[in-house]
């Protein structure tokens, strides 16, 4: 309502005053009905009423509609008041015709020649009341009357600002109605350079206008990209006294600077360089004004400058083409979703949103911004969306940068332990990880699953069942075997009643991944056998044979023979109580700090907030009772007598990690032996050179990723792709001394092969600092078939003793194979064909790892020749076909392999066009038997 004055409709005073000292309802509509028939008679009777008297009327009636009360006359006298020389007058009539009067109305055509005669006014007041009228009703009918006479006015010469700036706002709420108000051809042009205006008025209203024209037609409004640019730089270039009539609280222009970059986001980044530099740099000055200090500490200053800093992120969003600006727009997120103020926090959440379906999709593009994007999602999860967000990272983890994989594991396996409120979605959530990105999941992850397990008693049952179906998986990971064991041997009672899973089939089921497993995991499930002879005395015998085979009781391990043969005795020896005693479950742990977090502070320092995750053990202080520990590095059992390791290796007390986790972060192989790394002093460097604990170049026939070599002074690691006769090495140096590496070098070893095999080795860096990672990049491409592989040497100083290596590097010829597919008929034709002496190449040898054919059928595929099934008779039988690529020639290569399981004997038969080939492809594929 227009204010009252003290000197002015007093009558209008009064009444508003009556209304509001009812003491009831009944009392006001009482005292309107009064005024309303007082109204009425003064319209009908009093023909003499003056300007003022109408006008007082005509408000008197606003305010009781206002108060909800309909009104059914009085539209005359407020049209009258249009004719009105005088503002309040007009202004009056214009407000009622805007709230009260129907588009269908009679008095329409009335309005609309009252309204046409303002807009033709030499009084610019005049004309904004008319325009504003138009813009508050908006109808079809005033898009059709209005159509050529505002879009005239807005892009006339001589219309004055003020008026410009109406006619911007008229003609959008018009165009909003018709879009075919808007005139084509040379009008856009003039309506786009309205961006240039002198006045930021007409350029603020303008803006919103050719926002909405855009969004019909971009291609017709391409214009206003560079003029936007150009006038979005001279305000985030400008000080706040520059645009002093614009400024809001010290910052220049806030409103048009958002609208500008709003208008920018309705268009892909510009394609002219220089203009796409000049935006980049307005869009990085907002960036960096946003790390200055505050230049007020009120409410109004940062809530300017941050809808401009808001906007600008979600151009650089948009744009998704400088990574360096995703990179700062990220960080700035990150920083608002730790900032106190739920707004700002909220407001992130949104432009994170943005990220097409959230931060994940940025992960897509520079390996910055995925780094990035995993710590925004970590950092935004809650209890309300943290089913979705480790969803989301699982559904990444299959095709996550390898470089990033180690750590999103750790995080996942964080969100899900802190966010769980139903532990069976956390043992989903492991097993997936284990299932997903095996090699990436750290000794740490798996503990912690065992530790909450064992706590949980609800959740226990489900463990087992869960675990056991994980483990009928074809390709099983080890890691799943550690857990499987682990758990099975706890638990493997609640679902042994079910005939599917009863103890023999458990016992069969982990006992068919034992011989594919490293020595420390047989030892983890000679743990669980023996806990099987307590749990399942029907499984004893079965047990105990598996504990007297040659290759437990005389392996070449130390640790598996002494577990054998203890576990033996004590199964045969040991009273059924003695049985029960020291084959009890495993007590619970003690609540204590998750050792994932742990891992990932030191892989994150400064970046992993100290109550990041709660304890998640419920129960139990650390037990003193002897129990069969599955992981401990030994277990000394002797004639019935228990003296067992109490803690789990790793669950009470983590095994300590390498201080660089390079390739554990880049690569994470299952390499790790359990115990804690130590760093040598300059007496034992040489000797502990000479500890190439986990050095075996032939793991690497059937795979392409992991740990190649590794000692307390340095780890290498991997990762290598292949195609055709190419092939491209990443070799990755991890310092894991508190030393630096100087002098170092990592040449190609020339030999008789470099004819055959050409290599390209990049050069590294001269030193390795502490703790430090490096890459080197080696291309290979394969001239003609070789034998072996090539070699590499090492050299580098350590504490002042000077250090040697010598490694091969996983370039085998099986590396260069295509595979290829053929039917029965085409493959027993090129078998025959090839069946000649030189061509065939055949060896008998002796299972080294038991006959498990699954694993087998794995190895096989990973060896790079198509596996071809149903084709041989035999249907335990494998048959593989692929050619060698090499650049001067193609070779056809066939093999078979045959197991014989009662024997525990191969053989493989390899038939090619070319005899070195045939010899070659049997040695390497033999070896990993």
């Amino acid at each position: 309502m227009p204010a009252v004055r003290g000197d002015g409709m007093r009558g209008l005073a009064v009444f508003i005053s009556d209304i509001r000292n009812c003491k009831s309802k009944e009392a006001e509509v009482k005292r309107i009905n009064k005024e309303l028939a007082n109204i009425r008679s003064k319209f009908k009777g009093d023909k003499t009423l003056d300007g003022y008297q109408k006008k007082k009327y005509v408000c008197k009636l606003l305010f009781i509609f206002l108060l909800g009360h309909d009104i059914d006359f009085g539209h005359m006298e407020a049209v009258n008041l249009l004719s009105s020389n005088k503002y309040s007058e007009k202004q009056i009539g214009y407000l009622f015709i805007s709230v009260l009067v129907n588009t269908n109305s009679d008095l329409i055509k009335l309005i609309i020649q009252s309204i046409k005669n303002d807009l033709a006014s030499r009084n610019p007041i005049h004309v904004n009341l008319a325009m504003q009228c138009i813009a508050n009703i908006g109808s079809k009918e005033m898009a059709e009357a209005f159509g050529y006479d505002i879009p005239k006015l807005l892009v006339s010469g001589d219309t004055m600002d003020v008026v410009k700036q109406s006619a911007a706002l008229c003609l959008l709420r018009l165009f909003r109605t018709s879009q075919e108000i808007i005139p084509g051809g040379e009008w856009t042009s003039r309506i786009v350079h309205l961006l240039n205006d002198q006045h930021l008025g007409v350029v603020t209203a303008a803006t919103s206008l050719i926002d909405a024209l855009v969004k019909r037609n971009p291609d017709e409004y391409k214009g206003c990209i560079s003029l936007a640019v150009s006038r979005l730089s001279r305000i985030v270039t400008s000080s706040y006294t520059d645009l002093q009539d614009y400024t809001y609280y010290f910052v220049p222009a806030p409103w048009l600077s958002v609208k500008l970059l709003r208008l920018l986001q309705n268009y892909t980044p510009p394609e002219d360089p220089g203009l796409r530099g000049r935006l980049n740099e307005c869009l990085e000055t907002i960036l960096n004004k946003a790390q200055e200090p505050p230049k007020s500490k009120k409410v109004q200053h940062s809530n300017a400058k941050n809808a401009v800093l808001f906007e600008a992120i979600s151009l650089i969003i948009h744009n998704d083409s400088e990574p360096n600006l995703l990179v700062r727009a990220c960080n700035q997120l990150g920083q608002f979703l730790s900032n106190r103020e739920t707004n700002l926090r909220y407001l992130a959440l949104l432009r994170m949103a943005s990220l097409k379906t959230g931060p994940m999709n940025a992960m897509e593009k520079d390996v910055s911004v995925r780094q990035q994007a995993v710590d925004l999602l970590y950092a935004m999860c809650d209890r309300s969306n943290a089913e979705e967000i480790v969803q989301e990272m699982l559904n990444y983890l299959e095709t996550a940068d390898y470089s990033i994989r180690e750590e999103m594991v750790l995080k996942v396996a964080i969100l899900a332990e802190k966010y769980a409120t139903d532990y069976t979605w956390y043992v989903d959530v492991i097993l997936n990880l284990i299932r997903i990105a095996g090699d990436y999941v750290s000794e740490e992850v798996w503990y912690r699953v065992i530790q909450i397990v064992i706590n949980r008693d609800d959740v226990q049952g489900y463990a087992a069942k869960t675990v056991f179906e994980a483990l009928q998986a074809p390709a099983c990971h080890e890691n799943m075997v550690k857990v499987g064991g682990y758990i099975l041997g706890e638990f493997g009672n609640l679902i042994a009643g079910d005939q599917r899973s009863a103890p023999i089939v458990q016992f069969q089921l982990l006992h068919s991944k034992y011989h594919l497993c490293s020595p420390m995991t047989r030892a983890l499930l000679l743990s669980t056998y023996v806990k099987f002879v307590n749990l399942f005395p029907e499984v004893k015998s079965v047990v105990q044979d598996v504990f007297k085979q040659d290759s437990n009781l005389r392996s070449a391990d130390a640790e598996l023979q002494q577990r054998a043969s203890e576990y033996l005795q004590l199964s045969i020896i040991a009273s059924t109580d003695v049985l029960a005693t020291v084959l009890e479950e495993m007590p619970s742990f003690p609540e204590r700090e998750s050792s994932i977090l742990a891992v990932l502070k030191k892989k994150k320092p400064g970046r992993v907030p100290e109550n990041e995750i709660r304890p998640a053990l419920t129960h139990g202080a650390q037990s003193t009772d002897t129990h069969v520990n599955h992981a401990a590095p030994s277990a000394h059992v002797t004639a019935g007598v228990s003296n067992v390791s109490t803690d789990l290796l790793g669950l009470s007390t983590p095994p300590a990690s390498s201080n660089v986790g390079v390739l554990l972060d880049v690569l994470g192989d299952n390499y790790s032996s359990g115990a804690a790394q130590q760093t040598p002093g300059p007496a034992s460097a040489a000797a502990a050179v000479a500890q190439q604990n986990t050095y075996n170049p032939k793991k690497f026939v059937c795979k392409n990723n992991g740990v190649l070599f590794e000692n307390d002074l340095i780890q290498i690691g991997v990762k290598c792709e292949f195609r055709q006769h190419l092939g491209r090495l990443g070799l990755f140096y991890g310092n894991k001394t508190s030393f630096p590496l100087q002098n170092f070098t990592a040449t190609i070893v020339n030999a008789d092969w470099a004819s055959k095999l050409s290599i390209q080795a990049k050069p590294v860096d001269s030193v390795l600092e502490a703790g430090a990672q490096i890459q080197q990049m080696i291309n290979a491409e394969c001239i003609d078939d070789y034998a072996d592989a090539p070699q590499m040497n090492l050299s580098f100083i350590y504490n002042n003793v000077p250090q040697k290596l010598t490694i091969k590097l996983p370039i085998f010829l099986n590396k260069f194979f295509e595979p290829t597919e053929m039917n029965g008929e085409s493959f027993f034709a090129r078998w025959k064909n090839l069946g000649g002496n030189p061509q065939k190449s055949q060896v008998i040898f002796r299972a080294s790892q038991g006959m498990d054919l699954t694993a087998t059928r794995t190895k096989l595929m990973g060896f790079g020749m198509q596996l071809l099934d149903n084709i041989d008779p035999n249907p335990d039988n494998f048959v593989c076909a692929g050619i060698v690529h090499t650049s001067t020639q193609q070779i056809g290569c066939l093999l078979r392999l045959e197991p014989n399981k009662p024997a525990q004997m191969y053989r493989l038969t390899v038939r090619s066009s070319k005899e070195t080939v045939s010899q070659e492809v049997c040695e390497l594929l033999s070896d990993q038997f």
